[in-house]
């Protein structure tokens, strides 16, 4: 990468160019150079398969063996290390101690540094996003999801987000209050140990519903009236839960009804949640849970939906949503998250390779895979002057025509999306 012309800052925290990782590199203790360190490995293996260069020197005792190469050796690299969520939010949202949380806002300001970088260097960009949540709307209307819209139609910009790894942990209830029918009961079970949950019940813009509770000792509170914007404490004396419900009946992002619900030391056992028409017409709600490793794998509905699981900013238009299969089977990865998203939009765009590639599996594998693809297909295109205005529309529509497909599916599909990446065919498609 050419050293800048006017040193590009970041709007807190350090930078370390080239030059100082590659002296801390030399030097006998290279962490009082550069004093930070990536603490769980995830970032630099997904850096590894998107542009691992063959011959590089990984250490002794990595899963890479010594001729591994990336999607894309020759790419350039700018890494943003995330810092943790802030302790006040992670005790809001009752996060687990041992899992990793980030703040959507760091992510934010990590994409317009690397986006105010690409724009020093002349160079374009591909962003990988390994990460993704079960909050929000999964119609790609978050503050995140609308930054990522806003680089739509910019020349040289692509993201590649994991599609998640939700299926099969129960995380996701679709239900459906008929007019004749008082409420819909949701089923919800909570394993022991477990600290606390918040989990959200998203409406379609013609639909209210309120919500009641039965705890598992049998104290049952009925049906709530909507206060907008304030939170409802209901204390279960019984059972030694604290649940707090909000109303957002226009949520700013997506103008659909919200109820943000938090349970603080539930009771073990079977809860039931029952939904409440107010006003409806479909009848059609969802409720999402945490996602994994923010919740004990004992806490889960009766009666999940394995669809509708992408998590956020993967149910955005702009972005490349990538789901996970098996490239030695051509077999969907088993806990692949499945579309599409809430509002219909058909996401995945397509499945990438995920499954034990040098040892890891997960929709972050694939993204990984797809990010190096995009900087192969920038490279011919930009770089090399065969194709100067490719966009993150036109590259997936290129990775979209391109992509391999079983006659035996129709596609789109929840699962596969248009297909499997298909890097030669994407090529093809232009030509």
């Amino acid at each position: 990468m050419p050293q800048p012309v006017i040193g590009f800052q970041p709007f807190y925290g350090a930078t370390y160019d080239e030059d100082d990782l590659n002296t801390a590199l030399a030097s006998d203790n290279p962490h009082s150079l550069v004093p930070t360190r990536d603490t769980n490995g995830h970032g630099t293996f997904m850096a590894a398969i998107a542009a691992g260069s063959r011959g590089a020197r990984f250490p002794e005792n990595s899963m890479f063996p010594s001729d591994f190469h990336g999607a894309a050796p020759e790419a350039s690299l700018a890494i943003v290390k995330l810092k943790p969520a802030k302790e006040y939010l992670r005790d809001y949202f009752l996060i687990h101690p041992d899992a990793d949380a980030f703040q959507e806002n760091d992510i934010m300001a990590g994409i317009s540094y690397l986006a105010g970088l690409a724009n020093q260097f002349q160079m374009p960009l591909v962003v990988c996003l390994g990460l993704g949540t079960n909050q929000g709307s999964h119609s790609g209307t978050s503050p995140l999801c609308n930054q990522i819209q806003n680089f739509e139609s910019a020349t040289g910009i692509a993201f590649s987000v994991a599609a998640g790894n939700e299926v099969g942990f129960q995380h996701h209830y679709m239900g459906t209050v008929h007019p004749d029918q008082g409420y819909d009961d949701v089923e919800l079970r909570v394993g022991p140990d477990e600290r606390g949950f918040c989990m959200e019940l998203w409406a379609s813009s013609s639909e209210l519903y309120t919500v009641g509770f039965v705890s598992p000792s049998g104290e049952v509170v009925e049906r709530i009236g909507i206060q907008i914007e304030t939170d409802i404490r209901i204390p279960f004396r019984f059972d030694g839960t604290s649940v707090t419900v909000n109303f957002l009946n226009n949520e700013s992002g997506s103008g659909n009804q919200l109820i943000f619900m938090r349970f603080d030391r539930p009771a073990e056992g079977i809860w039931h949640i029952r939904v409440y028409p107010a006003v409806i017409l479909s009848g059609e709600f969802h409720i999402w849970l945490p996602m994994r490793d923010f919740i004990t794998d004992q806490t889960m509905f009766l009666r999940p939906d394995p669809n509708t699981t992408i998590t956020e900013p993967g149910n955005a238009d702009m972005p490349i949503t990538v789901s996970t299969y098996n490239h030695t089977n051509n077999s969907i990865y088993i806990h692949s998250s499945r579309g599409y998203a809430r509002n219909g939009r058909f996401k995945p765009d397509f499945a990438a390779p995920g499954v034990n590639v040098a040892g890891r599996t997960g929709s972050s594998v694939a993204a990984a895979v797809t990010a190096g693809a995009i900087a192969d297909i920038f490279t011919w295109g930009i770089v090399d002057n065969n194709a100067t205005t490719l966009s993150s529309a036109s590259v997936k529509t290129m990775f979209i025509r391109g992509a391999n497909r079983n006659p035996v599916l129709v596609y789109p599909n929840r699962e596969w999306g248009y297909g499997t990446l298909d890097l030669y065919g994407a090529f093809n498609s232009i030509r």
